[in-house]
């Protein structure tokens, strides 16, 4: 297997969490999704009854995850990404209409890796919960001419964090 390398070309991304509503630096993350008959993903999943796939739902935990790690750290990796999912849980439905309420704890904080609990809930009602492992790295640690690129990626990240956790600050 060959040595990891950026892709050439745009993934599809969706972006899960709509706005930061709590933030405990180091410590833990409350933020939301609302889901909405928009979601080009609802169109197949599944027809005539459009819910969040399970794997969106995991992937909110993870992004949630994210910008808990990012915070804590100051932005300091330009990449935070998923690097395990354990003991997943699933216990109902997100319906077009309702918000998804996710909540993220670090457990345990390490060199370059962090692992936090997670789960997800729609009215008081767990729909998601979970065991994740983030990495942090940024991409001059594989290849040092990516050096601008990390800032450039980290300076994007710093202005969506400000759009997202707009209320924290007010």
């Amino acid at each position: 297997m060959g040595a990891w390398s950026p892709p050439t070309s745009q993934a599809m991304q969706f972006i899960l969490i709509d706005r930061i509503l709590e933030l405990e630096p180091g410590r833990r993350i409350v933020a939301v999704k609302n889901l909405t008959l928009a979601e080009e993903y609802l169109a197949d999943h599944f027809p005539g009854f459009p819910v969040l796939p399970g794997v969106l739902m995991v992937e909110a935990m993870a992004q949630a995850s994210a910008w808990l790690i990012r915070a804590t750290e100051d932005f300091a990796h330009s990449l935070v990404v998923l690097k395990s999912v354990k003991a997943v849980k699933y216990g109902g439905f997100v319906v077009p209409g309702r918000q998804l309420t996710i909540s993220a704890e670090i457990t345990r904080a390490g060199e370059g890796e962090t692992e936090l609990r997670a789960d997800g809930t729609v009215d008081g009602t767990k729909t998601v919960s979970g065991r994740i492992t983030m990495e942090a790295y940024n991409l001059r640690d594989r290849n040092p001419a990516l050096q601008t690129l990390d800032g450039e990626i980290v300076a994007s990240l710093r202005k969506q964090f400000l759009v997202l956790a707009v209320r924290i600050n007010e």
